[in-house]
């Protein structure tokens, strides 16, 4: 028994077959299939990771089930012919020869396909950000009955093609807005025949999907299906809807319920980011598993083993399935059996690697914390360096932090130079209440750089003291410093700079606040202020929209926030002079806007002066993060972590 997370690496049964832990890698596309959906050498490589590092079960990602109307996006997963098989059998042979269970997906995309029309769903009610791009074009059309037909033996035989490739367990995807989804919730389906109205007929076309399924695959072979506890969607799917389908799939042979949340049109109950609370379809989870009597997954930004394990000993669930976290460590499970839960690399719910440039940028996957990820696996792997060398690391931010820790583990003799506490604008980042995913990657990268023996100098580095240490390579990663406002007034006593505020250096009492630049440092402080202290806050911004730097779902989070808080937002006005009675804007005409305080967020300029200085003197000197161009985490990790390689 492990004896620091006992239930989390205890065995468990899905029907017939036992799970050697309690640990689901979740489904989620990675966009590492070939074009036309077979099975990648990319694709094999990245499970196979998932697989080692003790996953006990392994839910292949969605996998599409015909050749018209089912798949979502570019380089998906297909299971719609028998010529997949070969790898997917390929795939599933690999999952289980390094000790996993695999699983597969089987979906129909319904409205919701990045592809764009032609889409088909239960009624013709379009997905809006399909309308938005295409208008009239995606509105889907409602399918026929015997399109319906077709479909549900379509899904039959994807799962006998499963099972034949070697996978043991069968995953039906009825949550997330996708087709089953579009027939379950009552906010997509306004049909008038037996597949719509009351919660019975709407539920008929699962029912349907499901029954055949399993006449494919026969009785004793686990069949599961994934659900939305609620798709939040006003007038859909409650969670006294899902705890009925749930219950008629107990009584049809289902061998477990896994419990997610939301759609693509409400992604933030989907894929959580770091502003909502942990655990965020949890409660789904837990009140489904009230109600029945097979295994019941729990899911959603569940990204610590300490976590999980008390989510099974609560009761709220009796498998933990996770997405991202997986993506930002696939050795996650193997370090925290190993009695080392300090060593995973915390998942950030930054959204930038994962959903951002997969599903909106159409690119595969990657992830801030997990620099290989996506195919890059051996390419980018850390490996003993030919000569170790002696660097000196100047920037303890996160580019800093990974240089030194991914150099620290090539073998080379690391110091790193840091002026203030390790960290960087990790710190202020932290600061807000809800960013506890930022202290926890902070955590993870002060511990590593301390468990690998970095030498940590508290001084800024200097021509003296680098000559003086005889590095055979300097990686710069001095970050980057606030741009001040170039307007009269500025440096007035009430005038502070936004991240020295969220640093705690220059505290603001309670007033009318403006805060200057509405892109994510301006918003995460004017949040912040809204929420903390109840101030009134108003963002002002040159540009004609907030966030425009931030990610789609910090852009639908920060403003379910802006208007939870009674933030007030002016666009289009540039700030001409600061008074006492408040800041001048030109928004077509001059008005001031009165503030108490004034807090300034127009953007971050590099900071590499001493990466020229010793360049032109000649040094190996290599740039990072920040210094090259102010972006975010993301950026600041890979550059990071690629540098280190090359030395």
């Amino acid at each position: 028994m492990n004896k620091q997370f006992p239930v989390l690496f205890s065995p468990y049964m899905i029907g017939n077959v036992e799970i050697k832990n309690r640990i689901c890698k979740a489904p989620q596309t990675c966009g590492l299939s070939n074009l036309d959906g077979s099975v990648s050498s990319r694709l094999v490589r990245y499970y196979e990771d998932l697989a080692k590092g003790e996953v006990g079960m392994i839910i292949v990602e969605y996998a599409y089930i015909d050749k018209l109307y089912s798949k979502s996006a570019s380089n998906q997963l297909a299971i719609c012919d028998n010529e997949y098989m070969v790898g997917l059998g390929w795939l599933a042979d690999t999952i289980k020869n390094c000790g996993s269970v695999p699983c597969i997906q089987i979906e129909h995309c319904g409205r919701q396909r990045f592809l764009g029309p032609p889409m088909k769903s239960a009624s013709p009610n379009p997905w809006p950000l399909m309308y938005e791009r295409y208008g009239s074009a995606a509105i889907p059309g409602e399918l026929t009955i015997p399109e319906i037909d077709e479909i549900v033996e379509a899904f039959g035989k994807a799962a006998w093609r499963a099972k034949t490739a070697g996978f043991e367990v069968v995953e039906i995807h009825g949550a997330h807005g996708y087709l089953i989804t579009n027939f379950l919730s009552p906010f997509t389906n306004q049909r008038n025949d037996w597949y719509g109205g009351n919660r019975e007929n709407r539920f008929r076309f699962l029912e349907q999907v499901f029954t055949r399924c399993k006449e494919y695959v026969g009785k004793d072979f686990p069949v599961i299906v994934r659900l939305s506890g609620s798709d939040y969607e006003p007038n859909g799917m409650t969670i006294d809807d899902t705890i009925y389908y749930c219950k008629r799939l107990e009584e049809l042979g289902c061998a477990a319920i896994d419990v997610s949340g939301g759609d693509h049109h409400q992604m933030v109950h989907q894929v959580t980011p770091m502003q909502l609370s942990k655990g965020h379809n949890v409660w789904a989870a837990e009140a489904i598993k009230k109600e029945l009597n097979i295994p019941v997954f729990a899911t959603g930004s569940i990204t610590l083993p300490e976590y999980a394990e008390e989510i099974l000993e609560s009761g709220k669930g009796d498998f933990i399935s996770m997405g991202r976290p997986l993506f930002a460590d696939p050795f996650w499970a193997k370090k925290a059996k190993e009695g080392r839960p300090e060593d995973i690399a915390p998942c950030i719910r930054c959204n930038e690697g994962c959903l951002d440039r997969g599903n909106h940028l159409g690119k595969s996957v990657s992830c801030t914390m997990n620099v290989a990820l996506g195919g890059f696996e051996d390419a980018l792997a850390i490996k003993p360096a030919n000569t170790p060398k002696k660097i000196a690391v100047i920037g303890g931010g996160p580019a800093g932090m990974e240089a030194a820790r991914v150099a620290a583990l090539r073998g080379h003799d690391v110091t790193l130079y840091e002026k203030r506490k390790l960290g960087g604008y990790l710190h202020e980042a932290s600061v807000p209440e809800f960013k506890a995913d930022i202290r926890n990657a902070l955590k993870y990268f002060v511990t590593q750089v301390d468990k690998l023996k970095v030498k940590v100098i508290n001084e800024e580095a200097t021509d003296l003291n680098l000559k003086e240490g005889g590095f055979d390579t300097v990686i710069v990663a001095t970050g980057s410093a606030p741009v001040k406002l170039p307007v009269p007034g500025s440096d007035r006593e009430n005038v502070f700079i936004a991240v020295d505020v969220l640093d705690g250096k220059t505290p603001v009492p309670k007033g009318k606040i403006v805060v200057i630049g509405g892109g994510l440092i301006g918003t995460e402080v004017a949040v912040d202020y809204g929420i903390k202290s109840g101030n009134d806050v108003t963002i002002v911004e040159m540009l004609p929209k907030i966030m425009s730097d931030c990610s789609d779902s910090d852009n639908i989070v920060y403003s379910g926030m802006i208007n939870e808080h009674s933030i007030k937002v002016m666009t289009s006005a540039r700030v001409v002079e600061i008074t006492p009675e408040g800041v001048v804007v030109d928004c077509g005409g001059k008005k001031v806007i009165p503030a108490d305080y004034i807090l300034v967020a127009v953007g971050m300029k590099p900071q590499s002066d001493i990466y020229f200085d010793l360049k032109e003197a000649g040094v190996d000197v290599i740039r990072v993060g920040d210094c090259i161009k102010p972006g975010k985490i993301f950026d600041a990790v890979h550059t990071g972590y690629k540098a280190a390689l090359r030395v």
